[in-house]
């Protein structure tokens, strides 16, 4: 029965960078962001405050990225129908024995 069903369906994927372009900029400046704070926590002679400040950034962000990526990718993945009978009758080689012939009249004098 599966296998039935994997005959009548194709699986497209559309998704493409333009489409996680924004989420990776977003991310990115997250990440920037957190490294000034961690670079102006340094500053203030509390290194340990610095580091913990980027591993909680990251490691809140990253759920949160991870989510919308996956989310976008199954957004974009689509299943179409496919008639098996026509795409059978498409790889079927013809048994007539016959060529079609495309004559042009052009350039004939």
């Amino acid at each position: 029965m599966a296998k039935d069903l994997a005959k009548k369906y194709r699986m497209v994927c559309t998704l493409t960078f333009g489409d996680v372009y924004g989420q990776i900029i977003v991310w990115l400046i997250v990440l920037f962001i957190s490294l000034a704070t961690a670079l102006a926590l340094m500053g203030a002679s509390r290194p340990i405050y610095a580091l913990a400040t980027v591993g909680l950034i990251l490691v809140l962000s990253l759920p949160f990225l991870l989510f919308a990526f996956v989310t976008t990718l199954i957004n974009h993945i689509e299943f179409n129908a496919v008639d098996v009978e026509a795409e059978a009758r498409a790889k079927r080689p013809n048994m007539s024995g016959q060529t079609s012939v495309a004559v042009s009249s052009q350039g004939a004098a």
